[in-house]
């Protein structure tokens, strides 16, 4: 052969080598449900925020077991009485557009969230910053919130009281920073493809609602040469059958769940893809405790008392999901064991006769049922356990029917005040303390508080909590917080979370963790 053949050969297999190399890697993730939005500071679903903290990044940010890491800021001093945090950024960070990121970005954040203009459902989980709740019921300026530039690179944080898990809810989504300039120029449409400018591993390229959104390597994070994923796109696929199938088909990389029904079978299928792991929330049925006859406690406790958790663990969930009898799942951190309902030990029959007798002496029985409405958002596991639920139901004499919408609808709904009788919900923690749990229940959380609970001595305990620096003494007021829960039921606990995935071979890097989070940028995939 000669020589110049040789070359030639040799000068080919180069060019394929280095055209593999730079190949595009692109990353097909489901997500269980269309974002109603990408404002972070008007999102409150898990869903949106596996997409924002992709494209943004906070002070403080998760590692892929779901730890609290460094994330913009690069280290923090917290002084001796707990109330101040001092951030110093890291240096060279940028926006996606190539501004420096600046300590006064976070200023603006922090002030835009709290501004009852905002309309942020979820500001009051930063209530722990200095008059940041008087901010947002519009009792202050937000000039006044407890947040200040000391120069570009320094930020000050000053709260109320020491909070213990205040680094940690640094991570949740709402403490993720907008571009100042971004959001003045274009309004509410800062977040659309082209306008929205990230800090973090990536930015949008496309959304397309009911179909895809479409995220590609931002070249200004700081980390940016560490990102081996060049393109996320994640599908929304509220139908888990339909995931599973496009998960055998190679369309998606990962499954966000799988049908709990299935999972025995899918185990035997796909072997060690099917992953199984731990998750720090609570799947509810939340009662309207406004409105009569859900305004009765006897009504609240026989429903309860009525659902058979076992039943619904085994049969509906495949054992992915236990059985709950408490308002928060165990395991959280700075709490101890939850505070259980009375009839946990009790049988199926006991449960179900003093349900009946709850009932009775509410003024229903036969010839004058409890009818009740449930509204969920629509997925195979959602369905399959609500008309379990109604089945349970109908032996205490509960006459049961449905509304069923997408997620995106039906939180909406819960969040603006629709009116409902029983409503599904689901709450993940975004920090691990009993206070990301309870807070849901206080009387003035306009955002959560569906059923529109309000007991004085709930929120007097709470309030008391969160003043009080012994960690046992917190834990105890807690507990008693709770235990009120369980006696009022305004929130029946269905079931404690675990998490179940899809998770293709070519994918490396994915850590399940009690958080649930798993951040793109620490996976990798094999072309």
């Amino acid at each position: 052969m000669s020589w110049l053949k040789t070359l030639a050969l040799a000068s080919v297999a180069t060019a394929a080598l280095m055209g593999a190399a730079s190949a595009e890697v692109v990353y097909n993730r489901a997500n269980s449900g269309e974002p109603e939005t990408l404002d972070t500071h008007k999102t409150s679903t898990v869903q949106e925020a596996h997409i924002l903290r992709d494209m943004l990044e906070g002070l403080v940010t998760y590692n892929a077991k779901g730890e609290a890491i460094p994330g913009q800021a690069e280290k923090w001093d917290i002084s001796a009485d707990g109330k101040t945090y001092t951030f110093k950024l890291r240096d060279g960070i940028k926006w996606s557009n190539g501004d420096p990121v600046k300590a006064s970005d976070f200023v603006f954040s922090y002030r835009r969230i709290m501004n009852p203009e905002t309309g942020a459902k979820y500001a009051n989980i930063l209530y722990p910053i200095l008059n940041a709740e008087k901010a947002n019921k519009g009792e202050g300026k937000v000039e006044d919130i407890g947040v200040k530039a000391i120069d570009d690179k320094t930020l000050e944080i000053k709260l109320e009281a020491a909070t213990p898990y205040f680094i940690e809810l640094l991570t949740h989504q709402t403490s993720l920073p907008v571009h100042p300039g971004s959001v003045e120029k274009f309004g509410k449409d800062f977040v659309k493809p082209g306008n929205l400018v990230s800090n973090g591993a990536y930015k949008l390229a496309e959304s397309v609602p009911n179909s895809h959104i479409k995220l590609v390597k931002n070249e200004n994070y700081y980390g940016a040469k560490d990102v081996k994923i060049d393109t996320v796109m994640y599908y929304p696929t509220p139908d888990f059958a339909a995931m599973v199938r496009r998960y055998e088909a190679g369309q998606l990389d990962t499954t966000d769940d799988i049908p709990a029904d299935q999972t025995k079978a899918l185990k035997e299928k796909f072997k060690d893809q099917v992953k199984l792991g731990p998750y720090l929330g609570t799947w509810y049925l939340v009662i309207n405790s406004s409105k009569a006859p859900f305004n009765d406690v006897r009504v609240r406790q026989a429903l309860s008392m009525g659902v058979d958790r076992e039943f619904i663990s085994e049969q509906i969930w495949g054992q992915t999901m236990q059985p709950g009898y408490s308002f928060m799942p165990p395991g959280l951190g700075n709490y101890g064991e939850p505070a259980y309902a009375d009839f946990k030990d009790a049988s199926p029959i006991d449960r179900e006769e003093k349900a009946k007798a709850l009932l009775k002496a509410a003024g229903f029985g036969p010839g004058k049922p409890l009818k009740v409405e449930i509204r969920y958002n629509t997925t195979d596991n959602n369905r399959n356990t609500v008309v379990a639920v109604a089945e349970q139901w109908k032996q205490i004499g509960v006459e049961t029917s449905f509304i069923n919408t997408d997620g995106k609808t039906h939180f909406a709904y819960l969040r603006d005040g629709g009116d409902f009788d029983v409503a599904r919900y689901g709450w993940i923690a975004d920090y691990s303390d009993p206070n990301v749990f309870l807070f849901l229940l206080l009387s003035d959380n306009k955002g959560f508080n569906y059923g529109k609970y309000n007991n004085p001595e709930y929120d007097a305990l709470l309030k008391q909590a969160a003043t009080e620096l012994d960690l046992k003494k917190r834990a105890d007021l807690m507990k008693k917080a709770e235990a009120i829960t369980m006696k009022d039921m305004p929130w029946i606990p269905v079931m404690y979370y675990g998490k179940s995935n899809l998770i293709s071979p070519k994918i490396h890097g994915y850590v399940h963790n009690t958080r649930g989070v798993y951040p793109s940028r620490f996976l990798s995939k094999d072309q």
